[in-house]
C-alpha cells in the first residue's frame, strides 16, 4: 500500500511540477537583443536576469521587461556584428538557476519600413517609394492587390527602396504594403519584419485619384490620328500623279544601245568605213634570196 501510494505522489508531482522558464532571444534593428521568458506561461517570480556574448563579462538586465509587477523580459544593448557569437543568458531566483545558450546570427527583426508614398510617373507608371533605416543587405518584399482581389508577392533586391507598377488603371485600386529582413550577404534573418501601414491609390483614394491616367487618355488619340495620317496619304498618292512623282520618282528603265552611242557612229562615217577590210590592194612581189653555192649549181645545169 505504501508503495503504491509513493508511486502515485511521484506521478502526481511530476504532473504539477513546474517547467523551468525558458528564455528567448532576438536581435531588435540591430539596436538592441530582446529576450523574454513567458512565451509558455506568465511567471510567478521575479527573476534575476543577466547575459553576455563569448569573450565577455556576465551583465544584469539594463531595463527589464513586465507584467502585472512581474518580470517578463529585457533588452540589452547591442554591438553590431556581435550576432556571430554565442549569446548566453541566465535566469535566477533564491537557489534557482537557469542558463541557456543562444545563437543569434539568423534571429534578427528589423522595424518595418516606414514613410510609403505613391507617385504616377511621367513614364506612366506607379511607383512606390518607402524608407527602411537600415538598407545594407537588406531584402524586401512587396505584396499589392488591385480592387481587393487577391495579393500578389513580389521580392525587391538589396538596397532598393522602391517598386514600379507598368501602366496602372485609373479605373482601378491599388494597396501596397512592404516588408524587409537581412539578406544571405549578411546572415540572412529567419524573420521578417511586421508589415508596413498601406498606402493606396487609385479610385476612391484622395491621391492623383480625380486625374486619369494620361495614357489612358492619349493612346487611343495616338492610334486615331495615325489611322487618319495613312489614310490620307494613300489617297493623295493614287489621286495626285504629280505627289506620287515628287515622293516616289520614276526609275527610267535603262537601253541596250543608248542612242548617244549610236549618234555617234552616224557623226563618224569615215571612221565607220576604216574598219572595213579593202581586198582591191595589189600584191607585193616576194622572191626568196639563195645562197651562192645553190646559184652556181643552177647556173651550170
Amino acid at each position: 500500500m505504501s508503495t503504491s501510494l509513493l508511486v502515485f505522489l511521484c506521478l502526481i508531482g511530476h504532473v504539477f511540477a513546474k517547467k523551468p522558464p525558458d528564455v528567448d532571444c532576438l536581435v531588435v534593428h540591430l539596436q538592441h537583443v530582446h529576450c523574454s521568458w513567458n512565451q509558455q506561461e506568465a511567471p510567478e517570480v521575479n527573476y534575476t536576469f543577466s547575459s553576455w556574448f563569448h569573450h565577455e563579462n556576465e551583465n544584469e538586465c539594463a531595463t527589464y521587461l513586465s507584467e502585472n509587477g512581474i518580470n517578463t523580459g529585457c533588452n540589452q544593448p547591442y554591438e553590431e556584428t556581435k550576432r556571430f557569437t554565442s549569446f548566453y543568458t541566465k535566469l535566477a531566483h533564491g537557489n534557482e538557476t537557469f542558463r541557456k545558450t543562444h545563437e543569434l546570427k539568423s534571429k534578427v527583426k528589423l522595424n518595418p519600413p516606414s514613410n510609403l508614398t505613391v507617385k504616377n510617373g511621367s513614364d506612366f507608371n506607379l511607383w512606390f517609394y518607402w524608407n527602411q533605416t537600415k538598407s545594407h543587405c537588406v531584402e524586401s518584399e512587396v505584396v499589392y492587390k488591385i480592387n481587393d482581389r487577391t495579393e500578389q508577392r513580389f521580392p525587391v533586391s538589396d538596397g532598393v527602396q522602391n517598386y514600379c507598377i507598368n501602366l496602372p488603371s485609373s479605373s482601378s485600386r491599388y494597396e501596397l504594403r512592404v516588408r524587409s529582413r537581412l539578406d544571405s550577404s549578411c546572415g540572412q534573418s529567419i524573420f521578417w519584419s511586421d508589415w508596413s501601414e498601406p498606402v493606396v491609390w487609385g479610385s476612391n483614394n484622395g491621391t492623383d485619384t480625380n486625374q486619369p491616367s494620361p495614357m489612358s487618355v492619349w493612346t487611343p488619340v495616338l492610334y486615331v490620328v495615325g489611322a487618319l495620317t495613312l489614310i490620307l496619304l494613300v489617297i493623295i498618292l493614287l489621286h495626285h500623279e504629280r505627289f506620287r512623282i515628287i515622293i516616289i520618282p520614276v526609275i527610267p528603265k535603262p537601253s541596250l544601245i543608248p542612242q548617244d552611242i549610236e549618234g555617234w557612229f552616224h557623226s563618224s562615217k569615215g571612221l565607220k568605213e576604216s574598219f572595213k577590210a579593202n581586198y582591191n590592194e595589189r600584191a607585193c612581189p616576194v622572191q626568196k634570196k639563195l645562197p651562192s653555192e645553190s646559184r652556181a649549181t643552177i647556173m651550170t645545169s
